[in-house]
């Protein structure tokens, strides 16, 4: 096993909840409702289709760039006090570091966004980390995770991703590489090469390189 990639949302911290509060403010700000069932169309999606997505439900005359400002500026807000890390991920972040397995931190949110996580998780964690801001296409397409290996100088197919929506799960799958999923808002269905568990705290490290080839 080369390397493990970590997806941020949902996964490593417990922030779709965040997402789902700042998305319900601006969208009132828009005029306009939002529901769990349309924050469910875009987990594990860009910023860029989220905010395209809400301008659509609401009709609003409002520049993308505006209600992008808005959503980046609410979401640092909330995640700079603090996000709860979810179960499992740190002592796996912990078990990986001691047996010197590189890690790193692949994610559709922003640079900015992703910065206001790692102030509470420990940026020096990662190996690295590949936000949008470093990809020209973002997941479900396998850019993000290819750009990931390419960085760290490894295989693809020698490396495992821990995802937790469908949109992940798809880009890793179509990078190459092993995945572990731990569905949140929608369902994951196991498959070959993919693991699929309730929580992290049911995978170790042997568990992970159980799931490459040879």
């Amino acid at each position: 096993m080369e390397a493990v990639f970590f997806d941020m949302d949902g996964l490593l911290v417990d922030s779709e909840r965040v997402w789902l509060t700042i998305e319900t403010e601006v969208m009132a700000r828009l005029g306009a409702e939002w529901t769990p069932e349309h924050q469910a169309h875009l987990v594990g999606g860009s910023m860029e289709r989220t905010v395209g997505y809400m301008l659509a439900v609401s009709g609003a005359d409002v520049p993308p760039e505006t209600v992008q400002e808005w959503m980046v500026t609410g979401m640092v807000a909330r995640l700079s006090g603090g996000v709860r890390v979810l179960p499992g991920a740190s002592e796996l972040l912990d078990a990986l570091r001691d047996e010197g397995v590189p890690v790193g931190l692949v994610t559709s949110s922003l640079k900015e966004i992703a910065d206001a996580v790692l102030k509470g998780v420990g940026r020096d964690r990662f190996d690295l980390v590949v936000t949008a801001d470093d990809v020209t296409r973002t997941k479900p397409d396998p850019e993000p995770y290819l750009t990931a290996a390419r960085l760290l100088g490894v295989e693809p197919v020698r490396c495992v991703v821990l995802e937790d929506s469908p949109n992940g799960v798809a880009a890793a799958t179509a990078a190459g590489c092993a995945v572990v999923a731990v569905p949140s808002l929608l369902p994951i269905e196991p498959a070959p090469g993919r693991r699929v568990v309730a929580s992290l705290t049911e995978i170790g490290v042997a568990d992970l390189r159980a799931l490459l080839p040879g």
